[in-house]
């Protein structure tokens, strides 16, 4: 007889394990499924074990290209790359195993193994072979299965030459080229990586820049910072094709009008990501789809399915794991009844951990000049800063977008060190509706980064000290 539940949860990633533990926390009797390790790609194969390898390409880099600037002098640097690669599996397992813990600690069940939906309010659970080892029912279902890699037929993945990013944090040996395809975060971190520990490094992007989605001007800086570490770029191409041979890989690709052939070692296929939709019984249900992704209403995430609901890469974009956990409480909450505030999906902060790291919040300069407001835009570069010049580490800006009238923040952008850190000041003040003002008069810190933020939004009005 299958054990009942009042919630089932479909998936172990960040939307699935934060909404479970959130479940448990507040009472319900909950279960989660998942075949693999609780953490799913993010915790798994995707933000710890890269960001782990992206600390160790920052140490090498840090000691063989720096120490000097610091009165350090040290000799035969190399690096193990095997070493490199094990350091980042153990944190990930560790960080796995200490989920697997909070789940037994907020009273949360378990089941390892594929859930399929068998009616509304049924899971069947099978084992690796496809054999139906359990079943559940539950008064609610979320479904949390995450996202896989895009494939393009023209661009064949076989996981071994052409390779996504699962691959390229668990290889055998390091290649000695590399090319990548799309400029995305993924991309991007990656070409960091693996040129940083002596990787001959090329990115083909087909839009105009890098990081399409960030704003131009830290896109360009991006794009000279990696010039000047020996990637060669190649923006508004098209990839023509991928073929394994055995030398390598060739790349066909197309670049004003040109067909230019590049060869590789290996091929890191970053263009994306879809949402894992088949195989979970969706369609026999008649949950509606949209574009690969299962459609909900985000105001509590609910399907055209009476007690299914979805969160997480599997709803579309944004693909973010801080999103998926985020739309985990706020749904969870909503079944309880706690009526949470709506997600501002404007004020989404994006993350890139490459270096010089990138980060941004709200519209881009572009985006909000498109509007009928008026605006103001202030920049401090970290060439000015204190703190950065003591650090050795001047590269970049923080620019930020207000609305001139009012002094609402409308977004903004780092490049610069420790980015992905300093954005949070402006989400915090963003999600308040604080104004120039807030920033301005808000004392910070001296010798910070941080100040870099206060320089940068009295800039905008004419006000900063230090450029």
């Amino acid at each position: 007889m299958s054990k009942h539940y009042e919630i089932a949860i479909l998936g172990g990633g960040p939307g699935g394990y934060v909404a479970a533990i959130r479940a448990g926390q507040l009472g319900f009797k909950t279960v989660v499924i998942d075949k693999d390790n609780l953490g799913g790609i993010c915790l798994n194969w995707g933000c710890i074990p890269t960001k782990s390898l992206i600390k160790n390409a920052e140490m090498y880099d840090a000691v063989k290209n720096h120490s000097k600037d610091f009165g350090i002098t040290v000799e035969n640097v190399s690096i193990d790359f095997q070493k490199v690669i094990k350091r980042s599996r153990d944190i990930s397992d560790r960080i796995t195993k200490n989920v697997e813990l909070l789940i037994k600690k907020n009273k949360v069940d378990r089941i390892r193994g594929f859930g399929k939906l068998a009616s509304k309010g049924e899971i069947d659970i099978y084992d690796d072979a496809g054999a139906r080892i359990d079943s559940v029912t539950a008064d609610k279902i979320i479904i949390a299965t995450g996202a896989h890699p895009k494939i393009f037929p023209s661009i064949p993945v076989d996981r071994k030459n052409i390779i996504t990013s699962t691959e390229a944090m668990n290889l055998d040996k390091q290649p000695k080229e590399l090319i990548v395809i799309g400029a995305g975060a993924i991309g991007v971190e990656f070409a960091f990586f693996y040129n940083v520990l002596g990787t001959k490094v090329t990115i083909i992007e087909m839009m105009d820049h890098i990081l399409p989605i960030e704003d131009k001007e830290v896109s360009e800086t991006l794009e000279r910072s990696f010039k000047k570490r020996g990637i060669e770029l190649y923006t508004s191409t098209k990839v023509l094709n991928a073929e394994v041979k055995d030398d390598g890989v060739t790349v066909k690709i197309e670049k004003k009008g040109e067909v230019i052939e590049l060869k590789a070692e290996k091929v890191l296929s970053a263009i994306g990501v879809t949402g894992n939709i088949e195989g979970y019984g969706l369609e026999q249900l008649g949950v509606e789809l949209e574009r690969n992704h299962i459609k909900v209403n985000k105001a509590d995430y609910t399907t055209n399915i009476e007690g299914i609901y979805d969160i997480g890469d599997v709803i579309g974009a944004p693909w973010l794991a801080h999103v998926a956990s985020a739309e985990a409480i706020h749904c969870v909450e909503t079944i309880k009844g706690l009526n949470p505030p709506a997600i501002d999906y404007s004020s989404i902060p994006g993350c890139t951990y490459c270096q010089p790291q990138v980060a941004s919040i709200g519209l881009t300069e572009a985006k909000a000049r498109e509007t009928e407001r008026e605006i103001k835009v202030g920049k401090f570069p970290f060439m000015a800063s204190g703190k950065a010049f003591a650090a050795g580490d001047r590269e970049g800006f923080v620019k930020i977008i207000f609305d001139a009238e009012y002094g609402e923040i409308l977004g903004a952008h780092i490049i610069g060190p420790e980015a992905t850190e300093l954005i949070a000041e402006i989400g915090i003040a963003k999600s308040l509706e604080a104004d120039f003002h807030s920033i301005v008069k808000t004392i910070h810190a001296h010798p910070t980064l941080s100040e870099s933020i206060m320089e940068a939004a009295a800039n905008a009005y004419g006000e900063s000290i230090h450029i």
